[in-house]
């Protein structure tokens, strides 16, 4: 490791190795030397700290945290760049970051941080003209994202810490050139909206200023070159448990069934939670008992409907280490669950999204990365983590479960991680099914909740107020050109009443839950 001894992000103090040696270093500008080091030391993580935290570096975890080269961590001991008010443009998970976990975000900080000298010199010739430590931090992070390389908030770097909210440090200006840069353009105007409207805030200078950036939006860079192969030694077995909810479908369950029985890694357990709100119904299922099948099968036949009830019932089964959750309509190859245990443990993580298509779909994301969402019939989970989140009631029968326990799961430090390359094809059965649908008590009222109140659950729950807000704006943005209402006064008093009406909703709920 090549540490960078810094105050402010702004004058070196010192450089030194692992050893504690003084390393020789001729720029006197941090990034700059930054750069330099990188070029110096490709096969070392360069590490940056500001000097008042040196002596609380937990360098024995740092071996575990930057376990493979294609990670770059910080935490945000009293500093952070952005404040809140990114959240008005961007409600994604790794925004409104956990601090008590390894989080994933793109969210750096100059207090403390690393990442492989010859991974930050895949952006040098995008970013070497950017001489704010922060904003270059924050911009190779936040490019790198989307483009394969893993970003954490990671308080185990060090041996500090506190309650208190780190202060943001960067200005109205470089927030507007951020979003500028990183961001489609149209969210400028919305942030800029947001600054009036909840801050009472006219930034019209840094509004514009922001347009003489250099766009890099929708821009890629290629990572492949940077291999990964994480140094983690695997604490878990290959055992898993197939969670399967079901209604109606056995054609297709059955389907299900057959290709787990051919797995050249076979699971432990299935099992199917099937549902028939007839309560003199049988089962559909009489294969379950009837055949061989080369797996323990628990197979639950329930009269009460909804995904989230059926998947609470099946995770109080699992007893092996991994989790397969899994849809009653899709089939898979007869390695799938292998390769997909030997990518996990390749890349040092415990979710893996798998990427699950419809037949003639092409692939839309092409690069193994982060995730910003959770499919809970395409993913495969450590149970450590899983049996510790539940199905929330609050969306049965509606939507937003699946994001709702991928949040559970990031704020356990479970980070969710797409995978490209391991494919499931849905068939999108046509009968059946668990979106059993049903008139709800809140599609009767008039006029609608807008949003849905499963979607308002989710962002009261999961959302900080900047973001709520910024979610707010983007909503009666988007809705406008959707609805017949065109004077935009009644509009955005319909609009009011109607988000009021979904925020009650959800307190029904909550309380009902």
């Amino acid at each position: 490791m090549i540490l960078i001894i810094h105050i402010s992000g702004k004058k070196i103090i010192e450089v030194k190795n692992t050893s504690g040696d003084t390393v020789n270093c001729n720029q006197s500008d941090l990034t700059c030397a930054f750069w330099d080091l990188a070029e110096k030391f490709p096969e070392e993580i360069i590490a940056w700290c500001e000097e008042k935290y040196c002596d609380d570096l937990n360098i024995v975890q740092w071996s575990q945290i930057f376990h493979h080269d294609r990670i770059m961590a910080s935490f945000a001991i009293e500093n952070k760049f952005f404040s809140d008010s990114i959240g008005y443009i961007d409600q994604l998970p790794f925004v409104n970051v956990n601090r008590k976990v390894l989080y994933a975000t793109w969210q750096m900080s100059s207090d403390v941080g690393g990442s492989k000298g010859k991974t930050l010199l895949k952006f040098k010739s995008l970013f070497e003209g950017i001489k704010d430590f922060d904003f270059l931090l924050n911009s190779i992070t936040k490019f790198g994202q989307q483009n394969g390389l893993f970003c954490y908030s990671a308080p185990g770097l060090v041996n500090r810490t506190s309650d208190n909210k780190p202060k943001a440090t960067a200005t109205s200006s470089q927030l507007f050139s951020f979003i500028y840069k990183y961001y489609n353009t149209i969210w400028l105007s919305v942030l800029f909206w947001c600054y009036l409207k909840y801050e009472n805030k006219f930034p019209l200078k840094a509004f514009l200023q922001a347009f003489l950036e250099e766009k890099s939006f929708l821009q890629k860079i290629d990572l492949s070159a940077i291999g990964i192969q994480s140094k983690k030694i695997p604490e878990t077995s290959d055992s898993l448990d197939v969670i399967i909810p079901t209604m109606g479908r056995s054609k297709y369950l059955l389907q299900v069934m057959e290709d787990l029985s051919l797995q050249g890694l076979l699971p432990k357990r299935v099992i199917v939670v099937e549902q028939n709100p007839d309560v003199n119904s049988l089962s559909e299922l009489p294969e379950l008992y009837s055949k061989t099948w080369p797996f323990e099968i628990t197979h639950h036949f329930i009269h009460q409907t909804g995904a989230c009830n059926a998947r609470n019932i099946a995770l109080k089964e699992v007893e092996s280490d991994w989790i397969f959750f899994a849809d009653d309509d899709i089939r898979f190859e007869p390695d799938l669950l292998e390769r997909a245990l030997t990518e996990m443990n390749r890349l040092g993580v415990s979710s893996i999204n798998m990427n699950c298509k419809q037949k003639g779909e092409k692939t839309i994301f092409k690069k193994i990365k982060q995730w910003g969402s959770f499919g809970s019939g395409t993913s495969i989970v450590n149970s450590a983590f899983a049996k510790q989140c539940a199905f929330s009631s609050i969306y049965e029968h509606g939507y937003g479960e699946d994001a709702d326990f991928g949040m559970q799961l990031r704020n356990l430090g479970c980070d969710i991680i797409y995978h490209p390359e391991i494919e499931i094809l849905h068939l999108k059965a046509p009968m059946g099914g668990l979106r059993e649908k049903r008139i709800l008590a809140w599609e009767q009222e008039e006029p609608l909740p807008k949003p849905s109140p499963t979607l308002m659950a989710f962002a009261l729950n999961y959302y900080n107020i900047k973001q709520i807000r910024g979610f707010k704006t983007s909503l009666f943005l988007k809705y406008y050109n959707k609805q017949s209402v065109k004077n935009p006064l009644t509009y955005a008093k319909s609009m009011r009443l109607r988000w009021k009406k979904s925020e009650l909703w959800v307190e029904k709920s909550m309380k009902e839950e």
